[in-house]
């Protein structure tokens, strides 16, 4: 990982992501890209907008994030650069995180509601892109490290080899634990789940890990539940992947997940 890019809007949200992305960046010893996309208010773009109203604005921005690029320089004491432009998000991320050889994104994380449950909002429309990994960052989140990670998954289906080894990769880093923790209607042996765990040793060799299951029908209550008890400074997901017709009523764990928690969810992607 060369670089670590962090998507803003100057909300309060937003801005804690920064500072939380900052301090991620000086552990891995890694640049820190700020990235800014915006559009112009719905009212104000059914008037004519003239190319110079948008340079302005940009510009505008790109102030603003010079501003915060030097002060986290001199806070943390690592690299900074800054991007701006005119257009959405989800449609500028892709290429911008291949020009900073950037492999993490990381974003703030709405308030939960029903609204964000049904309808989704920037953070969720990423991590359903399922093309790199996405860090979801609660408002009041503070970077302290990351000792405990919450490895929610499904063992019924085997964990692709990549996804475990950007965990190790990040455990080995942050020097942390992992818990694998997976909610089943009805408590099986370990041995019908042979083949997903054998990857699972295999991949998270020399990361210290526990495995711990529990019988319940309420997936996200259980992961709610889990990441109070357990502790954990951080929890990771796999966003599973639909067809067009199941993704038109299937509603992501993973997705309704990344509101309302307070510690940050990581997506990473079974791609």
């Amino acid at each position: 990982m060369k670089s670590i890019l962090v998507a803003t809007h100057f909300s309060e949200s937003s801005e804690n992501a920064v500072i939380y992305a900052a301090g991620l960046a000086k552990s891995f010893g890694v640049k820190l890209v700020l990235f800014n996309a915006f559009q112009m208010p719905l009212h104000a773009s059914n008037t004519l907008t003239s190319a110079a109203s948008v340079d302005l604005l940009i510009q505008k921005n790109k102030e603003k994030l010079k501003e915060i690029a030097d002060r986290l320089t001199e806070e943390f004491n690592i690299s900074v650069s800054y991007s701006c432009t005119y257009n959405q998000l989800e449609r500028e991320i892709d290429y911008i995180m291949q020009v900073n050889a950037s492999q993490l994104l990381v974003i703030g994380m709405s308030d939960k509601s029903i609204e964000q449950n049904l309808m989704g909002n920037p953070t969720t429309s990423l991590i359903s892109m399922k093309k790199f990994p996405v860090l979801a960052v609660p408002r009041a989140a503070q970077f302290r490290g990351m000792s405990k990670i919450l490895f929610a998954c499904d063992l019924a289906e085997s964990v692709p080899v990549k996804t475990l080894a950007r965990l190790r990769s990040l455990a080995h880093k942050l020097k942390s634990e992992v818990t694998v923790f997976y909610v089943e209607n009805e408590i099986q042996s370990l041995q019908s789940k042979a083949k997903a765990l054998v990857t699972i040793e295999d991949e998270l060799e020399g990361v210290v890990h526990f495995y711990k299951n529990i019988k319940s029908n309420t997936v996200i209550a259980s992961i709610e539940k889990e990441v109070v008890s357990s502790k954990a400074d951080l929890l990771v997901m796999t966003p599973k992947k639909y067809g067009f017709w199941e993704s038109l009523v299937h509603r992501s764990k993973t997705r309704m997940m990344a509101s309302g928690l307070h510690i940050p969810l990581l997506s990473i992607p079974l791609e």
